[in-house]
């Protein structure tokens, strides 16, 4: 089943496995009175129904081949052809407390490292027990991001070269954190702009964002 998510302003994004992609596209166009149009951009294609809804693709990992412009009715070839090709990605996912990392071919895991670390929650007493239990949740908060700081130099930067892209998941705040280390200012500046909203990182989840990560996220807006 897809993952659907509700777009701010209205509006849907559902997440499409590659192979699924020109199918999906058939079943939108012919829900909405056929494909009117399709425009294709370096990084974005733009399908509008004949009923005026649209399913707009943000284009992973690089620029679409040539040829650009608008084309009459549904032409999404050239992304599918885009999309479908095999890739070796880089996975960080960070949350405060746990991370996972990882290199992923065609959605499949082939290494990684995943730990987890004890962060406490808040306090809700006052004064000095507050402050302390404050500094030490602080400590264990910087730890947990060193660690995950080093998971990635260790596990990504001797493989970076191989990379044909890099997709972040979890907390943006932890992954901002990571930008900080300057080891991985050169691999982070190269990760995709979608960053994929996971729980806890563990083994499983990133399995699941492995193949998360290689679909395609459609925005469907229906006509206003």
């Amino acid at each position: 089943m897809s993952r659907v998510r509700e777009l701010a302003g209205g509006g849907r994004a559902v997440e499409v496995a590659p192979d699924r992609v020109q199918g999906w596209f058939e079943r939108f166009a012919a829900k909405h009175d056929g494909a009117a149009t399709t425009l294709l951009r370096p990084r974005q294609v733009l399908v509008t129904a004949g009923d005026g809804a649209t399913a707009t693709v943000a284009v992973p990992f690089g620029e679409l081949p040539e040829p650009h412009g608008e084309q009459p009715g549904l032409a999404v070839s050239s992304l599918v052809e885009h999309v479908s090709a095999t890739r070796r990605i880089g996975l960080v996912l960070v949350r405060l407390g746990a991370h996972s990392v990882g290199v992923a071919v065609d959605g499949v895991v082939e290494s990684s490292s995943t730990d987890r670390h004890l962060v406490h929650g808040r306090n809700k007493a006052g004064g000095w027990s507050q402050q302390r239990f404050a500094r030490r949740r602080e400590g264990q908060s910087a730890r947990s991001l060193a660690s995950a700081a080093d998971a990635v130099a260790r596990t990504l930067l001797p493989v970076a070269g191989e990379l044909d892209g890099l997709v972040l998941g979890g907390d943006h705040k932890a992954l901002r954190a990571l930008r900080e280390d300057r080891r991985l200012t050169g691999l982070l500046d190269r990760a995709e702009q979608r960053v994929l909203d996971v729980p806890e990182p563990r083994h499983a989840v990133l399995d699941d964002a492995a193949r998360r990560a290689v679909a395609v996220e459609i925005e469907i807006r229906d006509a206003g």
